[in-house]
């Protein structure tokens, strides 16, 4: 005998409701093996890097965190910014000046940082665009479509370039292409402003560029060499309390 409409209508029901809702295999109540929480194996997803740190990190509006907004970057760097390893204390400021002054000592005397010259150039701000950072290299304003991002230009620097020790590479980008032998990192260290001029100073001159030291809008050193290579170092306090160094290299 056949079931009356209305049971098959309930069985149906209840078909389609324990579809929806069961369980994957291996999950279920406590057996199987995917564990007594029904999880299975690790989402996949949960240990990606980029989505654990898009998940966790704190909002863009905490204004101290003003320093990470990128929206003046040269370049745009989805997911290679880097937070601070080492702090802003004073310890790690007395530690990042000794590492930087013995890696100098080794290769002969350190320069002293010269008074500096009061201009309006050539040394970029914090709110420089593309443009700007290119022209205090005197390069072509093309060569920004040349420009290629990633850490790898921060690990491809030549000695007149090198980056303070200790100090965490923010972003990082270059060019290998003529006339546009670029490289273009922002790093922060815990030293002293004033360390970080004197370090780059020095290599600066050891280089054979002419180097100069700039305050004004702008604080840092800028120099040139006779082929129409060019160093340009800018400075400013980060919201962390670190040094932000931009880093401008060209090559002839």
């Amino acid at each position: 005998m056949g079931l009356p409409m209305r049971n098959v209508c309930f069985l149906a029901l209840f078909v389609l409701l324990a579809s929806c809702s069961g369980t994957p295999d291996g999950g279920g109540d406590g057996g199987g093996d995917g564990g007594g929480d029904g999880r299975g194996e690790a989402d996949p997803l949960a240990s990606d890097p980029v989505v654990a740190r898009a998940l966790h990190d704190p909002l863009m509006s905490d204004p101290d965190l003003s320093a990470r907004n990128a929206a003046n970057a040269l370049l745009g760097f989805a997911d290679e910014t880097a937070l601070p390893l080492f702090p802003a204390t004073a310890e790690a400021a007395r530690g990042a000046r000794e590492a930087g002054r013995l890696e100098l000592l080794a290769d002969g005397d350190i320069l002293p940082l010269p008074a500096p010259v009061a201009s309006t150039g050539p040394i970029p701000n914090a709110a420089a665009t593309a443009g700007d950072l290119l022209g205090a290299l005197e390069a072509p304003e093309s060569c920004a479509a040349a420009l290629e991002q990633g850490f790898v230009w921060a690990a491809d620097l030549p000695q007149v370039a090198a980056i303070m020790p200790r100090g965490m590479v923010v972003q990082a980008g270059g060019a290998d292409t003529a006339p546009c032998k670029l490289r273009i990192i922002r790093y922060h260290t815990p030293a002293a402003p004033e360390d970080v001029l004197e370090y780059h100073f020095t290599r600066a001159a050891r280089a054979g560029l002419q180097p100069t030291h700039h305050a004004g809008p702008g604080s840092g050193i800028a120099a040139r060499g006779k082929d129409g290579a060019a160093l340009v170092v800018a400075v400013r306090r980060a919201a962390t309390g670190h040094t932000a160094v931009d880093l401008l290299y060209r090559a002839r």
